[in-house]
């Protein structure tokens, strides 16, 4: 076997096995998201993560990964490459493009499933297809051309965004703010009289879980983005993302005693996916010590920008914002201050962050690039629900939503305690 047969088989094993570990995470979502909300809600937040993978990885293999990889029109979309057609010549890796396709439609099932997590116990079932499509086949892949994609208009600006913090979740996290404001709170979320009325989690030890399981995938989500089993740089990647998550949890359990006299258990959940998301963008280019500062601040910001979403009457049952906007905004700018010049040169860019004598320009060009991409998932989520809801009414029904979306909507609690039936009529009668 030649060398070059051998390193483009180990590449595709890694690519692969990594983009799995990625889709793990939709498990993981899904625990999280269903011990975060109400009980009578768990299944409705099940079938949302199956249309993620199902609608999403469709949609995304028929346009979505042209628009964003394909042959680029004035650096703005792709032109080629729907249904893996047409001229992809211009994508040269060691990897097959079904191989990239893979790894990369996990990415954009993660993006849609943070705007799942804010829209929770009150979307239309309907409405939520409708947007996913919307989501996987248009508003990331715009995004992902222009800072990914070979001639995209910001990545000519040398913007660094290695796995994500800005495009994956900074988008995700916008949009996600987008789709809380514009579908309302939950029915006796906030009191008239402006008071905050707290929503007990389900399940938290569930919620835990499908923390841990977010944690396990984001090794494949930030050491994955390599491409490259051989890549030297995948263990530093391993240590960035382990250090900002336990900075993250660390910083939030310290908060949050300082704070609230206790430490708070769905903060400290969220202060750790806090740091992944935070170190996603500069996880090959950051120190293991800028790792550390990036996650302690982001889990300590999560707190803050939670606490300012309720105090402003917007709800995210799950901290969809607040984790991935905020953190995804932090991680993006960290990138400027701490990015050293001799592991970006590594990846073929030798910028430095401000910290190490690269000056004002990569701080820039981050923040440049931050407000673009979080501007465009607000502003075009905001119009895609406007849109749906001419037509599809983006929000339940009162007793759909006081029933729970599991019984109202798909017809099925998730925990029977032992019922021989289920009487719907009934049940709106006595709500």
């Amino acid at each position: 076997m030649q060398l070059a047969d051998l390193s483009r088989g180990l590449d595709t094993i890694w690519v692969v096995l990594t983009a799995a570990m990625i889709l793990l995470m939709e498990g993981g979502f899904a625990l999280l998201e269903a011990g975060f909300v109400r009980q009578k809600n768990a299944v409705s937040i099940i079938m949302k993560v199956f249309v993620d993978i199902a609608f999403g990885a469709l949609v995304y293999y028929t346009i979505g990964f042209a628009i964003m990889y394909g042959k680029d029109w004035a650096g703005l979309l792709g032109t080629s490459g729907f249904m893996l057609g047409g001229d992809l010549s211009h994508i040269r890796l060691n990897i097959t493009h079904d191989t990239y396709w893979l790894f990369q439609s996990a990415f954009v099932i993660a993006v849609i499933s943070i705007v799942s997590g804010a829209v929770a116990e009150r979307i239309n079932f309907r409405a939520y297809i409708i947007y996913t499509i919307v989501m996987t086949g248009f508003i990331y892949p715009v995004a992902g051309h222009w800072v990914w994609a070979a001639g995209g208009w910001i990545a000519s600006l040398g913007m660094i965004d290695f796995a994500g913090s800005a495009v994956i979740h900074a988008l995700g996290g916008f949009a996600a703010l987008a789709s809380a404001i514009f579908i309302g709170p939950r029915i006796g979320k906030f009191s008239p009289d402006g008071k905050v009325n707290i929503v007990p989690p389900s399940n938290l030890p569930l919620a835990s879980v499908g923390a841990f399981v977010l944690w396990f995938g984001w090794f494949g989500f930030n050491s994955g983005s390599t491409l490259s089993a051989t890549n030297g740089s995948i263990g530093h990647i391993a240590v960035t993302t382990m250090l900002a998550a336990s900075a993250g949890g660390a910083a939030c359990i310290l908060f949050t005693m300082f704070r609230y006299k206790k430490a708070d258990p769905p903060m400290v959940i969220n202060g750790s996916l806090a740091g992944l998301v935070g170190i996603t963008a500069g996880c090959s280019f950051v120190s293991d010590k800028a790792a550390i500062v990036i996650g302690a601040v982001c889990g300590i910001l999560m707190v803050l920008a939670t606490e300012m979403l309720e105090n402003r009457q917007i709800d995210d049952p799950v901290g969809a914002f607040a984790v991935h906007g905020v953190s995804g905004s932090i991680g993006t700018l960290a990138v400027g201050l701490f990015a050293r010049p001799e592991l970006a040169a590594d990846a073929g860019n030798g910028y430095a962050g401000l910290f190490y004598g690269g000056g004002w320009h990569l701080l820039g060009v981050q923040a440049l690039g931050l407000a673009i991409v979080s501007v465009w998932g607000f502003a075009v989520t905001w119009g895609a629900m406007w849109l749906i809801n001419k037509f599809v009414r983006v929000r339940v029904s009162r007793d759909d939503e006081l029933i729970g979306l599991d019984v109202g909507i798909h017809g099925v609690p998730a925990y029977s305690q032992d019922q021989d039936f289920i009487d719907l009529d009934r049940l709106k009668k006595e709500r």
